[in-house]
């Protein structure tokens, strides 16, 4: 794990600070609100370090915004101090989420440091699971040649003086890892990131942590007729998989609640026949992130004590060029006989969830069904890399899941599935079409959902097109450039409120 050591410690900071031991960093909180104010705690430490806190706010001008990181102009006298650095940190209303941006612009700013010490994320459960978060987060830098290969931790550790319980600091961690390990899987290159080596990733995680663990392979989809898995997956000399895995808890009985959750799993998408421009392929390693992001739940749930049960299915299949690739006007007998025509081989995500969908409500009877995929553009399109689309017809499973992701800085925004739209997808020679049979519909989002919404039967649903957040652009707050792991701390948030 390439992270910061996180720590609690008992006592008052100006007393942890004089007790000895070199500290690389003091860092202290400031506020926000009628001005920036010093965090509790923080003016006695400084004074002690001769520093005049109030004033040296005011002069230095820190506002206290979420995630400001200011030097304090001071250096030890020699031989005297066991300090060398000290920095204010804005939290501006302290609230979980800018105690993240805080302790992630921490992480970041102090890269080869050895020990910092703060009263960050001392506030209670919510805070304390925030600041860890941040830090591990904010931390981050992706694999250089696979899994477990990159730099260093650039913070090795920290130490949180105050109100900090051990066992919120152990559920923050199991989060932030839970992301770490999406993240990872996401930025693997694709020359490494098979379809079978991302069971192999599964079958280890089982292995790990207790979960049971079934993959299909390529004659096993055949014979149970996965025909979106093996259509999708037709072009490529690396077959498809699909990747059941499942969490039981301890106490579990007839009766306790059953999630499934489905992740699209394209280990690389060249769009197949309808081939993408040279530019949009680039990043197209990141297109199994639903997949890595399940996998990365189900492996975090025994941590966290999630109380129902858990299945996850990770749809996994290459998209890309070859004699037998699949052709836009075929026809695709799906899991469970449901036909869709083809209309664009780059539309490939929909088809293997098609059949992971069918496939859980045929035979595994959720309570819930939850997919999460890096699905259409479209949504990236109208609602940029800040939100996920969430589509459901459930105002209680919207108002969960949205609420979870707030919780973790994960934002869901709430599209509608449009009756008007579903002619959209009527084929000629199908029972479905797998686009928009029509030009000009538009609302390219809303038809993928409502073709999805075609496979879970009667079950409580919920669909997470993460296109937008599941890739970043660049290093900011607690996320990242490239495969963000978007999704994983919004569901085990939700998971974790199960009953």
């Amino acid at each position: 794990m390439r992270a910061p050591r996180i720590r609690p410690m008992s006592g008052r900071l100006a007393e942890v600070v004089a007790a000895g031991g070199p500290v690389d960093v003091l860092a202290l909180p400031v506020t926000s609100g009628d001005g920036a104010q010093p965090g509790a705690g923080t003016r006695q430490a400084a004074a002690a370090l001769g520093i005049d806190l109030v004033a040296t706010i005011a002069r230095e001008r820190v506002r206290g915004s979420a995630g400001e990181v200011t030097r304090v102009p001071w250096a030890p006298p020699d031989g005297e101090q066991p300090v060398q650095r000290v920095v204010l940190v804005g939290v501006d209303d302290g609230r979980p989420a800018a105690v993240a941006l805080a302790a992630a612009a921490l992480a970041r700013a102090h890269r080869g440091q050895d020990r910092l010490v703060t009263t960050l994320g001392s506030g209670g459960a919510a805070a304390t699971r925030a600041m860890v978060e941040g830090f591990v987060l904010g931390s981050y830098s992706p694999p250089r040649t696979g899994i477990g290969e990159g730099p260093r931790s650039p913070l090795r550790r920290v130490d949180v003086v105050g109100r900090v319980n051990a066992a919120d600091v152990d559920r923050g961690l199991a989060v932030a890892e839970a992301t770490v390990l999406a993240r990872d899987l996401a930025n693997t290159p694709a020359s490494l990131k098979s379809p079978a080596w991302m069971a192999g990733r599964a079958r280890r995680a089982a292995a790990e942590v207790g979960l049971t663990c079934h993959v299909r392979d390529h004659k096993q989809l055949l014979a149970e007729g996965f025909g979106g898995l093996l259509a999708v997956g037709g072009g490529a000399h690396r077959p498809p998989r699909l990747v059941e895995l499942a969490y039981t808890p301890p106490d579990a009985d007839r009766d306790t609640p059953h999630v499934v959750l489905v992740g699209k799993g394209i280990t690389f998408d060249t769009g197949g026949i309808s081939l993408k421009p040279r530019e949009s392929m680039i990043t197209m390693k990141t297109d199994m992130t639903g997949a890595g992001v399940v996998l990365a739940v189900l492996r975090a749930c025994g941590r966290l004590g999630v109380r129902v049960r858990v299945t996850g299915l990770l749809a996994l299949a290459e998209n890309t060029l070859g004699g037998s690739a699949y052709r836009p006007g075929d026809v695709v007998r799906q899991y469970g006989g449901r036909t869709v025509e083809v209309r664009n081989t780059d539309a490939e995500g929909r088809l293997v969830l098609a059949d992971a969908l069918a496939y859980a409500d045929a035979t595994l009877a959720p309570d819930v069904l939850v997919d999460i995929a890096t699905l259409t553009g479209a949504a990236t399109m109208g609602l940029g890399r800040g939100h996920a689309a969430l589509y459901t017809a459930d105002d209680a499973l919207a108002g969960g899941l949205t609420q979870a992701g707030e919780a973790g800085a994960e934002r869901l925004w709430r599209m509608p599935l449009a009756e008007d739209y579903r002619a959209a997808i009527d084929s000629d020679v199908a029972d479905v079409c797998q686009i928009a049979s029509v030009p000009g519909v538009g609302a390219g989002s809303i038809v993928a959902a409502l073709f999805l919404r075609e496979f879970v039967g009667d079950r409580r649903w919920a669909h997470l097109d993460i296109a937008g957040p599941g890739r970043g652009e660049r290093d900011s707050g607690v996320t990242n450039r490239g495969g963000t792991g978007f999704g994983a701390r919004l569901l085990l948030r939700w998971l974790e409120g199960q009953r």
